[in-house]
C-alpha cells in the first residue's frame, strides 16, 4: 500500500466516523457561504454569532473586495466569529489595460491611487450586537475607465459574461477551502452558494442548510436572463431538495419554496430582524435631526436603508410635495452619488430641495437609535417582483426598534406586520396625494403608534428568531449538536489570524 493510499484510507475512515455519529472531541464545525465581502451583511452575521453563542466553530466563507477594503485573509471577528475572504476573479486587473488605451485615445489623465483610508471601516455583528472590524489596507488602484463606457449598451453587453466568470471563481475557491477545513455541517446564504455547498456536502457527507434571504428566482435583476434564470432554477431545484433544512425570511416566500418545489415541510421562517439590544425607548437618543440640522419643532418623515431604485424614495419625495412646510425628509442611508443628485433634482423639481435632506449612513447597529427622533418611518419597496412583494425590509423591523411609527407600503407580509402590531398604517397607492394624506394622520397623533412600536420591539428580536434556527440545527445534526457542546470549554475570544493554515486544523 503506497503513503497516498493509506492517506485515502485513513481520511475515508474519519470522514465516515465523523458524519455517521462518532464526532471528535472539538466543537461542532459550521461553515457559512456568502457571495459577498460579509462587512456589513447583519443576517449572515447575527447568524454565525448565534452558532458560535450556541457553542459551535464558525467560520464564514466570503469574498474579498481588496479595491473597497476587504483583502483576502483570515480575522476572528469580536463574535468569535471566523471569517475568512476569498479571492475570485478581479475584473478591475482585465479592465486596467482598456483603461490604458482609453485614456490615451481620450487624452485624459489617470486617476490618482485610491487609499481604502478613504473607503471607511467595516463592521461585524457580536453575539449581542455590532462590532468595528476591518482595519485599513495598503493603497491600491482602481480602473479609470468612465462610467458611460460601462454603463452603455456596448459595456453592459461586453461585462454580463463576467458576472458568471467572478460566480464561478468563487464556486471554485470556496468548495477547496471549505473542503480542507472539513465543516460538520454547511450553510447556504441564497441560491447562488448552492453549487458549491452541494459539493462539500457530497465530498465530505455532510448535511447542508439552505438559507433563501429573498425569493431568488424572482429577484429583482436588470434586464433579460433566459439562460441565467434557467441555470438558476435548475441549481435550486436541486439544492433546496437535497438540504437538510430549508429556511427564508417571510410568510410569502416560505409558502412559495414549499408549493413550488413541493417540500414536505414548510421552510423555517427566520426573519431579519434586530437584536434587543438595538432598540431604544428613549425619543432623544435620535440622530436625524442633529444630522439634517433640523430644530426641534420640524415634523420628519424617515427613510433608512440604501438609496436606490424600486425603494420608493421617489415617491416619498412627490409626497412630500403635498404636506405641510414644517414635514421634513430625512433620508439616512448609502447610494450611488449620481442617484442621490438625482433625487436631489427632482426634489428642487417639486419645490421641496429645502426639506429633503440627505445625511449618509451610521453603522448597522446604530440605525435604530439615529432613526428614534423622527416622527415616522416610511417602509415602501416597489413590488416590481415577487422578491419585492413578498419581502419583509429591514427597515421595517429597524424603524420598530427605534420606537417609530410606520407608513408603509401595502405589501402582504408588511401589512400583517404593522397591522397585527398596530405600528403604523398602510397606504393603498403610490400617488403622491394618497400617500400625503395617510402620513398626515400617523404624524399628526404618533403617539399610540409610538407605543405600539416601543412594545413589539419587546416581541420581534433576533433572539426570538434564533430559537427556531437553533433547532434547524439540532434536528439537522441530531444528538451530536447537544452532546458534543455539554463538556466542552468557552468559545474561544476575539483576536485577528495572519493566515488561514493558523486556523485550519
Amino acid at each position: 500500500m503506497t503513503p497516498d493510499d493509506d492517506h485515502d484510507r485513513r481520511t475515508e475512515s474519519r470522514t465516515a466516523d465523523d458524519h455517521a455519529g462518532v464526532l471528535p472531541a472539538r466543537r461542532p464545525r459550521v461553515a457559512v457561504l456568502v457571495y459577498n465581502d460579509c462587512h456589513a451583511d447583519t443576517r449572515v452575521l447575527k447568524t454565525a454569532a448565534t452558532l458560535v453563542e450556541a457553542g459551535a466553530d464558525v467560520r464564514i466563507f466570503a469574498i474579498a473586495r481588496p479595491a473597497a477594503g476587504y483583502p483576502v485573509g483570515v480575522q476572528r471577528l469580536p463574535s468569535g466569529v471566523v471569517l475568512q475572504r476569498l479571492p475570485t476573479f478581479e475584473l478591475f486587473r482585465l479592465l486596467e489595460p482598456l483603461a490604458r488605451v482609453y485614456r490615451r485615445v481620450a487624452g485624459v489623465q489617470a486617476p490618482p491611487p485610491r487609499s481604502t483610508e478613504q473607503v471607511g471601516r467595516g463592521r461585524g455583528v457580536t453575539a449581542s450586537g455590532v462590532a468595528g472590524l476591518t482595519p485599513a489596507e495598503p493603497t491600491v488602484r482602481r480602473t479609470a475607465l468612465p462610467d458611460r463606457v460601462l454603463r452603455s449598451r456596448p459595456g453592459r453587453l461586453a461585462l454580463r459574461p463576467l458576472g458568471a466568470i467572478v460566480l464561478g471563481s468563487y464556486w471554485r475557491h470556496v468548495a477547496t477551502a471549505v473542503t480542507a477545513w472539513r465543516p460538520d455541517i454547511v450553510h447556504a446564504n441564497d441560491a447562488n452558494t448552492l453549487q458549491p455547498a452541494m459539493t462539500v456536502a457530497s465530498t465530505l457527507r455532510v448535511p447542508f442548510v439552505y438559507d433563501s434571504h429573498e425569493l431568488w428566482t424572482h429577484r429583482n435583476v436588470a434586464g433579460r436572463r433566459p439562460v441565467a434564470t434557467v441555470v438558476e432554477r435548475w441549481v435550486e431545484r436541486r439544492g433546496i431538495r437535497r438540504a437538510a433544512a430549508v429556511i427564508t425570511v417571510s410568510p410569502s416566500i416560505a409558502g412559495y419554496l414549499q408549493s413550488t418545489y413541493a417540500l414536505p415541510q414548510v421552510p423555517v421562517l427566520v426573519r431579519n430582524i434586530p437584536p434587543a439590544a438595538q432598540r431604544t425607548t428613549d425619543r432623544t437618543e435620535g440622530r436625524l435631526r442633529l444630522l439634517a440640522g433640523l430644530p426641534d419643532d420640524a415634523r420628519v418623515i424617515a427613510y433608512g436603508g440604501r438609496i436606490t431604485t424600486n425603494r420608493g424614495v421617489e415617491e416619498t419625495v412627490d409626497a412630500l410635495a403635498e404636506l405641510p412646510d414644517d414635514v421634513h425628509l430625512v433620508v439616512l442611508g448609502y447610494g450611488a452619488a449620481t442617484y442621490i443628485e438625482a433625487l436631489r433634482a427632482r426634489s428642487r423639481e417639486r419645490g421641496v430641495g429645502e426639506r429633503v435632506h440627505f445625511v449618509g449612513k451610521v453603522p448597522s447597529d446604530e440605525v435604530s437609535v439615529a432613526l428614534a427622533d423622527a416622527d415616522a418611518s416610511v417602509v415602501f419597496v416597489r413590488p416590481t417582483c415577487l422578491s419585492y412583494r413578498w419581502s419583509l425590509p429591514n427597515k421595517l423591523f429597524e424603524s420598530i426598534h427605534g420606537g417609530l411609527p410606520i407608513v408603509a407600503a401595502d405589501l402582504p407580509d408588511t401589512r400583517r406586520i404593522v397591522e397585527e402590531h398596530g405600528v403604523g398604517e398602510v397606504f393603498a397607492s403610490a400617488e403622491p396625494r394618497v400617500m400625503a394624506q395617510t402620513i398626515l394622520r400617523v404624524i399628526s397623533d404618533p403617539e399610540r403608534y409610538r407605543a405600539a412600536s416601543r412594545h413589539a420591539a419587546t416581541q420581534l428580536t433576533w433572539e426570538g428568531e434564533s430559537v427556531r434556527l437553533l433547532e434547524v440545527y439540532r434536528r439537522a445534526l441530531g444528538p451530536r449538536w447537544d452532546s458534543a457542546l455539554a463538556d466542552l470549554g468557552p468559545v474561544p475570544g476575539p483576536g485577528t489570524l495572519a493566515d488561514a493554515d493558523s486556523l485550519s486544523v
